[in-house]
């Protein structure tokens, strides 16, 4: 039994091995079955596919580290695509790009600051924040939407999403640019390792001098910014932004942050992990679809999705009970 759970605990502890083959066993096996999936078009999609749940699941990381949640980033987004299209579109203000865009960023940012400060000064819960944000955000954007779908966009924009550049889409250079940063961020500045700290350990943080108000309210500030930023880059592909954008957005950034090795209690977790299990979440469509399961799809897609979910948080809750029981031996 002792070795039994020495093998779960060192399968856990190392996640990111587990995904990475499980990324390549996925591949391989649809591969074998349809040649198609290895096409450069498709792998190309799938990435695009991917880039706005990592962007913003960088963010997301970040707050759950510090043992907070935000389930409203789905709505976040549909509420800036709308403000964004509202100001460029050249059938509602036809404002420049240039102003639209830089206002979206400082809306998205001020909404995350909001939360933050909602959690740590209002001292209200971060899951009863978001949950209430979740349902006030889709309305405000219904409101500004007005029923209307909003269509219009500069087509330079659409243009250099759909292309990107040296071939690349836009959101691909982004994400990249995006995690890079944020695994900067994190492996070599005090930020990143206050950040950590906290989710350790909240009574040593406020010890050691740390202030977890500043801290908090960067991690929700940072999300709302990553929200915005993904946004951008990825609602100009579609022919028209419609009221419903970012539905259930929020169940799978944080599937993917779950699922990726970060612990639900703060503290732990790594970013290859996260990213990792955002590329086998967003594979799981296109692979079903390759598997010719048909309209069933989305359904199995959700249920896949469900089970990783589950599967990670008994994972977690059996690593942290290990750890326990050996402590008191």
């Amino acid at each position: 039994m002792r070795r039994i759970t020495a093998s779960t605990r060192t399968l856990l502890q190392h996640r990111e091995i587990g995904l990475l083959l499980m990324v390549v066993a996925v591949a391989s096996f649809v591969g074998a079955f349809d040649s198609n999936f290895w096409a450069v078009g498709n792998l190309r999609d799938l990435l695009v596919r991917s880039a706005p749940t990592a962007i913003v699941a960088c963010g997301l990381m970040l707050v759950i580290v510090t043992a907070e949640i935000d389930i409203s980033v789905g709505s976040l987004m549909a509420l800036t695509a709308a403000a964004m299209g509202i100001m460029i579109s050249e059938n509602q203000w036809a404002l420049s790009m240039w102003v639209g865009i830089p206002a979206t960023l400082l809306l998205g940012t001020s909404i995350g600051l909001t939360t933050g400060l909602l959690v740590t000064v209002g001292r209200v819960p971060s899951i009863i924040v978001t949950l209430g944000l979740l349902t006030a955000l889709r309305g405000a954007t219904t409101l500004l939407m007005g029923g209307q779908n909003i269509d219009g966009l500069p087509a330079s924009l659409s243009q250099i999403t759909k292309q990107g550049i040296v071939g690349v889409p836009l959101s691909i250079w982004v994400a990249g640019l995006v995690i890079t940063s944020t695994a900067f961020l994190i492996a070599w500045t005090p930020l990143g390792r206050r950040i950590f700290a906290l989710g350790s350990s909240r009574y040593a943080a406020h010890m050691s001098g740390l202030s977890e108000r500043r801290l908090k309210l960067f991690v929700f500030a940072y999300t709302g910014f990553l929200t915005a930023l993904a946004t951008i880059v990825d609602v100009p592909r579609l022919p028209k932004i419609e009221s419903g954008i970012g539905m259930e957005f929020e169940l799978l950034v944080v599937t993917c942050v779950v699922v990726g090795g970060v612990s639900i209690t703060g503290g732990k977790g790594t970013l290859r992990g996260v990213i990792l299990a955002v590329i086998l979440m967003t594979m799981i469509r296109p692979v079903l679809t390759f598997m010719e399961i048909g309209e069933e799809g989305e359904k199995w897609t959700k249920a896949i999705q469900g089970a990783f979910i589950a599967v990670a948080v008994i994972g977690d809750s059996l690593l942290r009970s290990t750890k326990n029981t050996e402590s008191l031996e």
